[in-house]
């Protein structure tokens, strides 16, 4: 995409914006209203409704937070783009305020969060979960990330354990870090007597639930006395940050910023469930844009002269190399790596759907059923290595332990053991590696991790 494509259009609006507030379509945000005036961080403090923990545990976050300000100055900055919408949904579901602040725990207030574990999101949603909560996740978005799906599917998930727990909402956060499943377990073993309150009781938490709640009460004390840590709260009003503009026809990420008047970092701080270079419109209806950007953009977007997309999608009918399918498409293999995320030495499958430069001459958007189910499959390029399997050792062996036993890249061992890169083997487990045909298996290497090698000839 050309230079002259990101300088912002001129997006400064003269009245109240022409887009509807996400929350309450039929209605216009008056900021002449005195309650849009109001500090948003006292109606928080308002809404607190979750008994307060008083331990050591809190403590120790306390000190934590009280001594990076300017990680908290970051994190609560960040986090004053969102919080009006999380306050509001939480309003609407008579759920406590305290809730509003987990996702400072969850990520930092980061909606482009991913965890070692692969969740993903300010509210930091494992891939499973996700789908549960139908949170859609294909090859052109994450809906994991997207502001408004997640803050839905989190709230849902909340509510569900609230009741499950009988509105006891420390066991709900618990259950929300550690698992239902694992906190029904540990209420029914033996609790540690006299604690004060039923969290506290558990016995078998792993490290990071035992610390969940205590770092959520460190938050919510420093947001209700910041002062007392020596820090200091950006200023928030009490009205939203982002409203809902509908888009009609796919449009490129770069472009829609540049009709918005705004950065392409703003652009997507907003939009982060974007995975690709184009917004398809039959599977993300709408973006969310500032105030001035939603005005800027309504009254840009129809004196736009050409086409709103540059991409479109292909679909793979065959398994290729990527130079083949660049090929085929018309544009640079390296193009076709760095705007499809694809890593070296791997093949794309068939059926995958790649973004592709869209012909002059087209003008039919990427259908539903693309938007919304559209894959891409990688496989590792095996031709000329053969397969090595053995037994993760008695310790466990991590994706980059075997990576760099067998000079490989820690991707190629995730995918080959269809794993993330930063797992770590359970003891015992199979653990596949592809090696280079003309080199013989480190059998010594392999025997210390497990059992003697087995390989066989497959390409």
């Amino acid at each position: 995409m050309s230079a002259a494509a990101s300088a912002p259009l001129d997006a400064a609006p003269a009245a109240p914006p022409e887009a509807a507030d996400p929350l309450r379509p039929d209605k216009r945000v008056d900021f002449g209203d005195p309650s849009a005036r109001v500090d948003l961080w006292e109606r928080i403090r308002g809404g607190f409704t979750m008994p307060d923990m008083s331990n050591a545990s809190v403590r120790k976050w306390e000190r934590y937070y009280a001594e990076r300000p300017d990680y908290v100055a970051r994190m609560t900055e960040r986090g004053g783009r969102y919080l009006f919408h999380v306050v509001e949904e939480l309003e609407k579901r008579h759920m406590p305020l305290d809730l509003a602040l987990l996702p400072f725990v969850e990520s930092a207030f980061n909606p482009q969060a991913m965890s070692v574990a692969r969740a993903a999101g300010m509210w930091q949603f494992m891939p499973s979960t996700g789908r549960i909560y139908d949170l859609t996740q294909n090859a052109f978005r994450d809906d994991r990330r997207d502001v408004l799906a997640s803050t839905r599917a989190a709230l849902d998930y909340l509510e569900r354990l609230g009741s499950m727990f009988n509105g006891d909402w420390q066991l709900a956060l618990a259950a929300y870090n550690w698992g239902e499943g694992n906190v029904k377990r540990a209420l029914q073993r033996k609790r540690l007597r006299h604690a004060p309150s039923a969290y506290e009781s558990l016995r078998g938490m792993p490290y990071e639930t035992r610390d969940y709640v205590p770092k959520l009460q460190a938050v919510k004390n420093i947001v209700a006395r910041p002062e007392a840590f020596g820090l200091t709260l950006p200023p928030l009003e009490n009205h939203p940050y982002f409203l809902s503009v509908a888009i009609e026809r796919d449009i490129d990420v770069e472009l829609a910023a540049n009709l918005a008047g705004i950065t392409l970092e703003e652009f997507q701080q907003l939009n982060p469930q974007t995975n690709r270079p184009v917004i398809l419109a039959a599977g993300s209806a709408r973006v969310l844009l500032p105030y001035d950007g939603a005005n800027a953009f309504v009254r840009n977007l129809p004196r736009h002269a050409g086409p709103l997309a540059s991409w479109t999608v292909w679909v793979a009918p065959r398994t290729l190399k990527p130079s083949e399918a660049a090929d085929i498409v018309g544009m640079s293999e390296a193009e076709l790596r760095d705007v499809n995320r694809i890593p070296p030495s791997m093949l794309v499958k068939a059926g995958s759907s790649l973004v592709v430069p869209r012909r002059d001459e087209l003008d039919t958007d990427v259908p539903e059923h693309l938007a919304e189910n559209g894959h891409l499959s990688l496989t590792p390029d095996t031709r000329g290595y053969r397969r090595v399997t053995f037994r993760a050792s008695r310790r466990g062996d991590s994706v980059a332990a075997v990576a760099r036993r067998y000079h490989v890249s820690a991707e190629h061992v995730a995918l080959w053991n269809h794993v993330g890169v930063d797992a770590r083997f359970r003891r015992g487990q199979n653990i596949v590696v592809m090696v280079p045909a003309k080199r013989p298996a480190n059998r010594k290497i392999a025997t210390s991790a497990g059992r003697s090698a087995h390989s066989s000839a497959k390409r």
